[in-house]
This record gives C-alpha cells, structure tokens and sequence, in this order.
C-alpha cells in the first residue's frame, strides 16, 4: 500500500511562509485578472485606465530588468574585447621592437659600409698599408688603454707598425701572436705621438692621459696659445707613424698645454689599417767645400 502523501512541505516554518506567500500571490493575481476581464467587457474606458496604470507601473520594473540583463549579455564581449586589445596591443609593441631592430641594423650596416670605403679609399692611397683587421675589443675600464686587432704575424703585422682608422690615428701595434696584435692606443699615458699643428705647422707632443682624451704639449716654444679647434695632425718626427694622420682636435682656448679630444675613438670603430712604420729620409750630405776657402 502506498504512503499517503503528504499535503505539508515539512516542518520548517520558512518553508511554509513561501508557500503561503506562493499561494496569496497566485490569489492576488487571479482576482486582478478576474478583475480587469470584467472591466473589459462592463467598462473599456476603466479597463484602459487601469491598463495605463499596470503599464506605468511595471515599466521602470522591465526597463531596470533589461538593462540589467544587456549588461550581463555585453559582459563576454566586452571581457573578449578587452583581451583581443590587449594582444593586438602586445602585438604591435613586438612589431615596433622588430622594426626598431630592423632599422638599427640597417643604420649599422650603412656605417659600416662608409667606413669600409673609407679605409678601401685610404688604402688605395697609401702604398705602405698592410692588412685592413677588425678592432675586437677596446679597454675601457682602466688607465691603460689598449685594443686588439684579428690579425698578426701571418697577416705580415709586426710590433711597432702604426694603425689608424678613416677619421685619423688609433695607435701602434705592441705585441703580435700568429692571429691576432695587440694596439697600443692614442689615449694610453704611454703613448707619446710627434705632431703639428694644421694651421701653422707649429710641432707639439701629443700623449695620452687615459682618461679617453690626449694632452698636447708644445715642443720647445713657451707659452704658446692653443685656440679651441686647432687641429693636430702626425709630423712624421721620429719615424713610425706617417706624417699627416689627424691626431687631436683642441677642445678649449689654452696655453703651452692643451686638452683635446682624438679624432679615431677606438670604442667606435669596427675596423682598421694597419701601416708600415715611416721611414725618415736618409739625410743629405754636405756639399763638398771647394778647394781655395
């Protein structure tokens, strides 16, 4: 025999609150039914009225429902459009970098190729290069400033040969190895360099200081005005380095010593020349005297 079933929802009180409240609104809405059909047919006019009325009433009601529910319907794709910007944006910034890279790289390559013709173009002047080598590496950190070159012996460099670059003097080569030398830079406190003035001809001493900038002293003359500007170039004084390679450019008026800046930054140069060192002139002898004085 089956259960009887049960009318009561249980025994909470809260259930049977809603279902009392369940049961009053379904009264309520039958009467209000009940009631406006039979206006409908006793009496249209309060049947609009009341119409008008609901309708005033349950309106704001359906609008705040329908703005609620287009918010949650415009959630996903706004969530979606946000995120589609986000990688359109992240893709943009990784193809300006791209580009960015692209056109670096192009830039280096144009320099390189000025400086590569640069050095061809000396290189065909000057009878006495050696080998055009690539500066590897420059030191930066310390007083001492050297540079090494990709070629030694058995590209015909030797200890003592000058190097210089299109915009002027590097240094000398210090040591060799079969592949590779070692440069003494412009720069080094060690490095002393014959030159003269440009616009004179009026000799000086230019010698590193190791701090990236060459002094330039004069030679014999005292108190001697340098103007800011004055250019130095290599004397041929001495031997080694070839006369006319740019040294220096005077950085401020001064006077017997001056402060300037070399001309080849070796932090800034791909590649090199290296030279045979200068030869000075045999010297001419003295005219025989003439018999009688």
């Amino acid at each position: 025999m089956a259960p009887p079933r049960k009318r009561r929802p249980g025994f909470s009180r809260r259930a049977q609150f809603v279902l009392f409240l369940g049961y009053v609104f379904a009264t309520l809405g039958a009467l209000v039914g009940a009631i406006l059909l039979v206006l409908s047919i006793l009496n249209p006019q309060a049947y609009i009225a009341a119409r008008g009325i609901l309708r005033e009433v349950t309106t704001p009601v359906s609008s705040g429902l329908h703005w609620i529910r287009r918010s949650i319907a415009d959630i996903p794709p706004g969530v979606g459009g946000y995120f589609g910007v986000m990688s359109e944006n992240r893709r943009l910034k990784a193809q300006r970098i791209a580009e960015a890279r692209l056109v670096e790289q192009a830039r280096r390559l144009i320099i390189e190729n000025i400086r590569m013709r640069r050095l061809l173009q000396l290189r065909e002047r000057e009878a006495q290069t050696v080998v055009a080598a690539r500066l590897v590496n420059a030191s930066g950190s310390s007083t001492r400033r050297f540079a090494t070159l990709n070629a030694g012996l058995w590209q015909g460099v030797r200890a003592g040969y000058p190097v210089r670059g299109p915009e002027g003097l590097i240094g000398r080569v210090l040591e060799v190895s079969p592949n590779t030398a070692r440069v003494l830079l412009a720069i080094d406190p060690e490095s002393i360099i014959p030159v003269r003035r440009v616009r004179d001809g009026m000799p000086a001493i230019a010698t590193g200081r190791g701090d990236g900038l060459i002094e330039v002293r004069v030679a014999g003359i005292a108190n001697m005005p340098y103007r800011a500007g004055d250019v130095f170039v290599t004397s041929g004084a001495g031997g080694i380095y070839p006369p006319g390679i740019p040294v220096a450019r005077v950085r401020r008026n001064a006077r017997d010593t001056a402060e300037a800046r070399p001309l080849a930054n070796p932090d800034m140069l791909d590649f090199a020349l290296v030279q045979r060192p200068y030869l000075l002139p045999p010297a001419r002898p003295a005219p025989p005297a003439e018999n009688g004085e």
